[in-house]
């Protein structure tokens, strides 16, 4: 996996997204869903300590059984700056991932690809520093708007950014509250919502951000028990 270029400040952050971005490739499809492998990243965070780690969980897309799930630990070393979160995370996912026998095929960030000021979200980073295809699925809207979508599995709306669509709210489960799919890299906004449905088949967020959320937030107690 590619090294990180950590920023000293904001402004050297910005300028690092807004030169990474132009390398986002979208005019590609994207693996077909229920297909090859599917993996979920998430990280959790203990401030005190100045610890972060990270979860890597690889799925098989059609059944959605685990075939291998990574850890790694890091420091943080980046602040909290809404809008340039990957900087603090990007080092110790890509670890994780690096960690993996097996080639993760689809990464699903908990979090954003276009859906995000500069259109260069984690899922984007991600996407660019490892070649792999990912998208975001994000619980909230982040600073965006939209349409409530139709209440049955499926129902969709555009997610906005004045005029422009910089993903989708998708419902995915009937009863719950949307969640926020954009397109990372090397796939389009439909075959990412595809995927999200596919991966969502009882809850409200797809399968490998649960398996993920839950791996990383063991691995953090058992870090700093």
């Amino acid at each position: 996996m590619p090294a990180v270029t950590m920023p000293a400040d904001e402004s050297e952050a910005r300028a690092i997204q807004e030169t990474l971005r132009s390398r986002v490739v979208l005019d590609e499809p994207g693996p077909a869903p229920g297909t090859g492998l599917v993996t979920g990243v998430d990280v959790a965070y203990d401030e005190e300590r100045n610890v972060v780690v990270a979860a890597a969980v690889v799925l098989d897309a059609a059944t959605l059984d685990v075939v291998e799930e990574a850890t790694s630990v890091g420091k943080v070393t980046f602040p909290y700056i809404p809008g340039l979160l990957a900087f603090r995370e990007m080092p110790t996912v890509l670890a994780a991932l690096e960690s993996l026998s097996v080639d993760p095929g689809l990464v699903v960030c908990d979090g954003y690809g276009l859906a995000h000021p500069r259109r260069f979200g984690l899922a984007s980073h991600l996407g660019v520093l490892t070649g792999l295809p990912v998208i975001g699925v994000g619980k909230n809207p982040f600073t965006f708007s939209y349409e409530a979508p139709g209440p049955l599995r499926g129902g969709s709306s555009p997610l906005l950014d004045g005029d422009e669509v910089v993903g989708r709210a998708l419902r995915t489960q009937v009863g719950t509250n949307p969640v926020f799919v954009s397109v990372g890299h090397r796939i389009s906004l439909d075959n990412a919502c595809a995927h999200t449905l596919r991966l969502a088949r009882r809850f409200r967020q797809p399968e490998t951000t649960r398996k993920a959320d839950a791996l990383c937030r063991r691995a953090l107690r058992e870090e700093t028990a």
